[in-house]
């Protein structure tokens, strides 16, 4: 076991005891993350190697934002490493983080992908696409406002309408064309599922196996953590039942959703936590995370895994990922108002 692995495990388990002593090491950075320990082992190694920095890292499912509030000028989180723009705003907005200005960072995260006053920057992006059966259904073209179409009246699955994937999408079609259009969207959208919104996205997969529905709402890197799933073989065939479908894909473009990084607003180490942060924006990091969680780099020009890019070429939209964020809690609303976790 490396020393980050064993460090990863304790701090995975132990929590914020880890980072208990008053002394902070000038060489070392810790980091608060929404993601799996393992997925993220890979990058911070090679960043240990590379610059004699040791990494320090506490896993949290929940609670990240509360957590730093609580701990204060003495949290010893340096850097935040999460998914979802929602997750990323509402670290920005809960008044955890901090602006960084740096010329390396902003040469390889694009704009669209940054949040316009440094307090956060995307590392990988995942599409969110339509799952579609390989006999019943094949690969056509499609887009989001087909969802509402009759045409597909009882055969779409999907997860609950609240979760933070589910809401992006929506926010990003206010954004597109307005509330009142995607108040009528959302309730043909409703009229076309299979069932009430429930599981996860890999339980999507397998309802169309099933033949439970046609088409389902997914994000692409489900598909390859399915193929690549020696522990559970059995996802490996719901993978093989279904075809990625690339929304919009000539015209505005996929919606895409991120993993990110911020620096912590009261981090102890700021010249680590920069180094680390300049590091995970690298064209070299990138693609080794894009590589580890079957995600697409940001980075315009670096390369996406052998088995993502066997989905196909993606479109991503581009729209400001922060004029999404601006619409979550309308989207959240909308979904409340047309009951859409009540199903058809």
């Amino acid at each position: 076991m490396t020393r980050l692995s064993a460090i990863t495990r304790i701090l995975a388990t132990a929590g914020v005891v880890a980072f208990a002593a008053p002394a902070f090491a000038a060489d070392e950075v810790n980091i608060y993350s929404y993601r799996q320990p393992e997925l993220i082992a890979p990058l911070l190694e090679r960043f240990e190697e590379e610059t004699g920095i040791q990494t320090n890292v506490l896993f949290l499912d929940k609670g990240l934002v509360e957590r730093i509030q609580a701990e204060g000028v003495n949290s010893p989180v340096d850097v935040i490493l999460t998914v979802d723009i929602g997750r990323l705003t509402e670290a920005k907005d809960g008044g955890v983080t901090q602006p960084v200005e740096s010329e390396l960072i902003n040469a390889d995260i694009p704009e669209q992908y940054r949040d316009e006053d440094g307090e956060w920057f995307a590392l990988t992006k995942r599409g969110r696409v339509v799952y579609a059966s390989k006999d019943r259904v094949g690969d056509i073209p499609i887009t989001y406002e087909e969802l509402a179409d009759p045409k597909w009246k009882g055969a779409i699955c999907i997860r609950d309408g609240q979760h933070p994937y589910n809401i992006a999408l929506i926010a990003s079609m206010i954004a597109h064309h307005g509330a009142e259009y995607t108040e009528e969207w959302l309730r043909g959208f409703k009229a076309n599922l299979a069932r009430k919104p429930n599981g996860n996205d890999r339980g999507q997969a397998k309802a169309i196996m099933s033949g439970e529905c046609d088409i389902a709402l997914g994000n692409t890197y489900y598909v390859g953590l399915m193929m690549t799933n020696d522990k559970e073989p059995e996802q490996k065939d719901w993978a093989e039942a279904i075809t990625v479908l690339f929304p919009n894909a000539d015209d505005r473009g996929t919606h895409v959703n991120i993993s990110g990084m911020a620096m912590a607003k009261n981090a102890p180490h700021p010249d680590t936590a920069l180094k680390l942060m300049e590091f995970l924006a690298s064209p070299e990091a990138q693609e080794i995370y894009a590589e580890q969680v079957f995600e697409y780099p940001v980075l315009p020009g670096a390369e996406a895994s052998e088995i993502v890019q066997s989905f196909g070429e993606i479109n991503p939209d581009t729209l400001p990922l922060s004029e999404v964020a601006a619409h979550r809690k309308e989207a959240s609303e909308l979904v409340d108002k047309v009951r859409f976790n009540d199903g058809p």
